[in-house]
Order: C-alpha cells, then sequence, then structure tokens
C-alpha cells in the first residue's frame, strides 16, 4: 500500500499545475525564500508603467538584496580567494537583444548592471574588473562583498584541507591539500585520458534565480542572478549569465529558467533547447523534461532544473539529481504557488513500471 501511495505522489507531482493562472505571469526557479521575488516581480506587473524587463529586474534584485539561500547576492559562494563575485542575465522578449555580467566584483546590484548592458551597449556580456569599471561608470557604488559569515565560513574550510574543491589533474592532490596547484602531465592519447579530463559532477548544490515575467500586454522577459559555485576557481563563470543557458526568452514562443551544476549545463543551453521544444509543439512540461534528459544521457548524475512557460502562462518543470521546487503567481492569484518536481529518473523508474519506457 505504501508503494502504490509513494507511485502515485510521484504521478501527481509530474502533472504539476501546467493550466494558466492568467497574465500578468511570473515563474522563477525555487520556493522557500525566492517566494519573495515572485510576489515582488508580480506586484510591479500591477502598475501599467512596469515593463515585463522592470518586472525581472525588480524579483531578481529583491533575491540578491535579501541573499536568497546564500546563493544569490553579496555574502554567499565565496571562491578559494574567499570573494563572492556575482553573475546576471536579463532578456527581453521582442528584440532577442540580452546583458550580462559575469565574474563582476564589488558591485551588489548585478541584475540591475545587466539591465545597463542591456540598454547602454550594444554588447551582450561584460566580465570581471572591466565590468566592475562599467558600473561605477554609470553610477553605480563599489562595496565589500565579504561578510563576517562568509569569512568564517572560508577559514573552516581552509582548516578543512579546502574540501570540496574543483580542481582536477593537479599536484598537491586537490582532494587532500590546498592550493598553490600546478597541473600535471596528461597524455591526451591514453585510454583514461576522457575519464580524466571529464569526472562525475561534484558541485556543491548551489541555487540560481532565474526568472520568467508576462506583461499582461503579453510581452515577456527573463533574467538569472547568482553568486556561483561554493569554493569555484577564481574567475570561473557558470551557467547564469550565459544567455540560452540560465535563462532564454523568445516572445512569439515562451521562456525557460534553469538552476543546477553550471559547469555541465552550460554545455547543452538547456534553456534554449527548452524554447525550442516549444517552439516544436511540445507542452511546457515535455519541453522541460526533454531539455533536462539531454544532460543526463551524457552526464547522469547532474544536479539540474529547469521551468519553462509558454506565452499563455501555461508552465512546467524538470530537474534531476535532486527534488527542484519553482514558483509562480499569475492572474488575481492571492498568494504565489510552490510546484514541487521528482527527478526525472524517479519519475522514468515509475512509469517503467506502469505505463512507458522514457
Amino acid at each position: 500500500m505504501a508503494k502504490v501511495a509513494a507511485i502515485v505522489s510521484l504521478l501527481a507531482m509530474r502533472v504539476g499545475a501546467q493550466a494558466s493562472p492568467g497574465l500578468p505571469f511570473v515563474i522563477n526557479t525555487w520556493g522557500g525564500p525566492f517566494v519573495a521575488a515572485t510576489d515582488a516581480a508580480w506586484l510591479s506587473l500591477q502598475s501599467n508603467a512596469t515593463s515585463a524587463l522592470d518586472a525581472v529586474q525588480v524579483g531578481c534584485s529583491t533575491c540578491e538584496k535579501n541573499q536568497c539561500d546564500g546563493s544569490v547576492g553579496f555574502g554567499g559562494s565565496p571562491d578559494e580567494n574567499c570573494e563572492t563575485t556575482l553573475d546576471a542575465m536579463i532578456m527581453d522578449g521582442t528584440t532577442m537583444k540580452s546583458g550580462a555580467v559575469a565574474g563582476l566584483r564589488r558591485i551588489k546590484d548585478a541584475i540591475a548592471v545587466a539591465r545597463h548592458v542591456l540598454e547602454y551597449t550594444t554588447h551582450t556580456l561584460l566580465a570581471g574588473d572591466l565590468a566592475t569599471q562599467f558600473a561605477i561608470s554609470n553610477g553605480f557604488r563599489a562595496s565589500n562583498l565579504t561578510t563576517a559569515e562568509q569569512e568564517a565560513r572560508c577559514q573552516a574550510w581552509r582548516e578543512a584541507n579546502c574540501q570540496p574543491n574543483y580542481r582536477i589533474n593537479v599536484f598537491p592532490d586537490a582532494k587532500t591539500s590546498c592550493g598553490p596547484y600546478t597541473g600535471v602531465s596528461l597524455n591526451s592519447s591514453s585510454p583514461g585520458y576522457k575519464r580524466a579530463i571529464n569526472p562525475e559532477s561534484t558541485q556543491a548544490s548551489h541555487d540560481t534565480i532565474s526568472m520568467i515575467t508576462i506583461h499582461a500586454s503579453g510581452i515577456m522577459a527573463a533574467g538569472t542572478s547568482t553568486n556561483g559555485a561554493t569554493w569555484k576557481v577564481p574567475g570561473r563563470v557558470g551557467d547564469g549569465p550565459i544567455t540560452g543557458s540560465g535563462s532564454y526568452v523568445d516572445g512569439d514562443v515562451g521562456g525557460c529558467g534553469a538552476t543546477g551544476d553550471g559547469d555541465i549545463m552550460m554545455r547543452f543551453l538547456p534553456c534554449y533547447q527548452a524554447v525550442e521544444n516549444l517552439r516544436q509543439g511540445m507542452s511546457p512540461k515535455e519541453a522541460a523534461e526533454d531539455a533536462v534528459w539531454r544532460m543526463v544521457r551524457k552526464y547522469p548524475a547532474v544536479s539540474s532544473g529547469i521551468v519553462v512557460t509558454n506565452t499563455k502562462g501555461e508552465h512546467g518543470g524538470a530537474g534531476s539529481g535532486w527534488t527542484f521546487t519553482y514558483a509562480f503567481r499569475g492572474g488575481s492569484m492571492n498568494a504565489t504557488q510552490v510546484v514541487t518536481v521528482p527527478p526525472v529518473k524517479a519519475i522514468a523508474a515509475v512509469e517503467r513500471g506502469i505505463t512507458m519506457q522514457p
């Protein structure tokens, strides 16, 4: 009986809440502290003067200020040098133009700087210290993104021999020692070479806010903000600021937001793929699941979460490696609703025994 109940529960979660609640509409990765961002974006859309782009910026900046789950904004996900750097992207669904910043240092307002890249340059992506210089020249204030809590966390990590970390094929052994590291010689013709350069995913869990908004007029926008992977190699950029990976929107079709192991996910441009899936006639749920399966077939252990909406606000999600959640609010809803999405492998295991082989 317990097994039957578990199967019913899984299949119920798979169906999800796909019907549109109406416009305006906001959807984003994760529940919990991320719901404040959903509410802020939706409430902003109640004003006719607020655009879909404005709402994305409002929502993502809410998470930046609230330090959602320690994975968005200042004071979280330090790199090996104990520095927090920020990645963000914002995209207009009508023009298909996007603006992004990667490895942004000493500036708290990452999504706002990304908006400036979109509006005041013909570029798509600015990175590192020169992105900081651009931000300051546009009136943003530089500040220290490190907190006392972060400093204590870094000290504990160093005392634990810098575990975990993202180094491979180095001396001293990164599994037992801190750096500085030097690369060891690799033979690219060796049978074990592919395994040596492509180990199983080891990214510590972290969460990106990725949001899609639909104005009452039907105009769409999308955006992401994150402080990336904890203990990353300094300079690392994940999928968040990469158009088509962390998020993507085409106002003629729909939009997508993603979270998870960015180093793997950006190899697949899952949000671009999901939106193209919509274009080919898939439902939002099917579009999300297909994008996730493309990653899982190559990287079975990848942690991922994809949320997809079409132009009507019909929506769905898929994930792997963890139980993914997303939040949405639209039409005249009185509160944000959170949807729980089981991993695609769990769904597949149930369906193999009941209905179909994925």
